[in-house]
């Protein structure tokens, strides 16, 4: 990426943040680090940053850090520290600078132990001229949204057409905190790549999500994707879903099932959105499912998902659905359940049908197959089997996005 755009970038986050200075009665200590940032302590995160290579991320941020003699300075710090990590990990997935270690590029697990290392760095920091709770929360959002490709969306002029598409961090680490997220890994595979449709090249642009309620119900989504979904030609937010199989999930569903987060936070409610009067209990994908699931798209088999559970009208306990939402029927999980998944496809889809965009924009949920170890292995952080099955799920999901700009764009 060119110096002049991780300028504009910096700018963009110290713009936002504001003049936040505050006074000696207003700096706040530094709080206590996350029960995410906490597991950062155990050997496989470590083993992974120095196969990576990225165990320089936090030092060298640290020291950067420790350099602001200001907030402003602290800001910029940062925004653009930030940005590096998203770039450097984008360009490892896609083959450019060093690897960095043995560990294979398509890894989407640097990216995230690093940025770990970074936001623990700031939540602990204690600076000579201090910082406040609300400033301390604005480096923090800083941090997460230029390491995550959420500030680094660019699309060109006419003539080439536009897709975005998300994934997560990694979830359930204290079930096995080795564990990748697949959707991560091709989100980084794919960011700034054109895919050549049968209408002419199309650009995708993507951009990872935190696997935690309170980011979610504070807008991270809505934040990130409202200014380019009146762009886009066609969207897709993808997560990991069931084991062997990807599915394309039809309606998504209002409603938080409560199943802990990456901090063990569960949230059982509705989803919080703004103006919950005008909500609706039920949304729906606009990708074509029907030609995507009719495509040879990769080893991996992918199904049109209908199935739902809902409260029917005037009922009060929860029914399974094979073929979809009854009327009036109150939401308890959408065809990819009633976690993250649902949700980053619950609250996409809203954004697009309150944009006024359901009829002229494709867009909805896709989930990949679960990413297993090879047979046997309860304790490498690697094996042959893992990498194959992380690099045909990447190359499927790029297929996917092909075959659905091909059915779209063809309308």
């Amino acid at each position: 990426m060119s110096s002049l755009r991780v300028r504009i970038g910096v700018l963009g986050i110290v713009l936002l943040a504001g003049a936040l200075a505050p006074t000696a009665a207003q700096a706040a200590a530094a709080p206590s680090p996350t029960v995410e940032e906490q597991r950062l302590d155990q050997a496989v995160p470590q083993e992974i940053l120095r196969r990576s290579g990225f165990d320089d991320v936090a030092p060298e941020f640290a020291r950067a850090l420790e350099s602001a003699h200001s907030y402003a300075q602290a800001r910029r710090v940062v925004a653009r520290q930030g940005t590096v990590l998203w770039r450097r990990a984008v360009d490892r997935a896609q083959g450019r600078g060093p690897t960095g270690g043995d560990l294979s590029r398509d890894d989407d697990r640097p990216l995230y132990w690093a940025r770990l290392g970074m936001t623990r760095q700031v939540r602990t920091w204690e600076p000579g001229f201090g910082v406040s709770e609300r400033q301390r929360a604005a480096l923090l959002d800083a941090l997460e949204r230029t390491s995550r490709g959420q500030t680094d969306i660019r699309y060109p002029g006419k003539g080439v057409r536009r897709i975005l598409v998300t994934g997560f961090d990694p979830f359930t680490l204290d079930r096995d905190i080795r564990i990748s997220n697949p959707s991560g890994a091709s989100a980084l595979a794919l960011d700034e790549t054109v895919i050549e449709t049968d209408e002419g090249p199309a650009r995708v642009e993507t951009a990872v999500f935190p696997v935690r309620w309170d980011d979610f119900a504070a807008g991270t989504v809505e934040r990130t994707l409202r200014p380019y979904l009146p762009k886009a030609d066609l969207f897709a937010t993808v997560s990991q879903g069931r084991v062997g199989r990807f599915d394309v999930e039809r309606t998504n569903g209002a409603w938080r099932g409560g199943f802990p987060d990456n901090d063990n936070i569960g949230r059982t409610e509705t989803v919080p959105v703004t103006d919950p009067a005008s909500q609706p209990q039920w949304t729906t994908t606009t990708l074509p499912y029907a030609a995507i699931t009719a495509a040879d798209t990769g080893r991996f088999p992918v199904y049109d998902h209908t199935e739902v559970t809902e409260i029917p009208a005037g009922g009060t306990d929860p029914v399974v659905r094979a073929d979809g939402p009854t009327a009036e029927s109150t939401a308890r999980a959408g065809g990819g359940g009633n976690y993250l998944s649902n949700e980053i496809a619950y609250r996409a889809t809203l954004l697009r049908d309150r944009l006024g965009l359901h009829d002229t924009l494709p867009g909805g949920h896709v989930h990949t197959p679960v990413l297993e170890f090879g047979a046997g292995n309860t304790t490498e952080v690697t094996d042959p089997e893992f990498v194959r099955n992380r690099v045909d799920i990447i190359d499927q999901v790029r297929a996917i996005v092909t075959v659905a700009a091909d059915a779209s764009f063809r309308r």
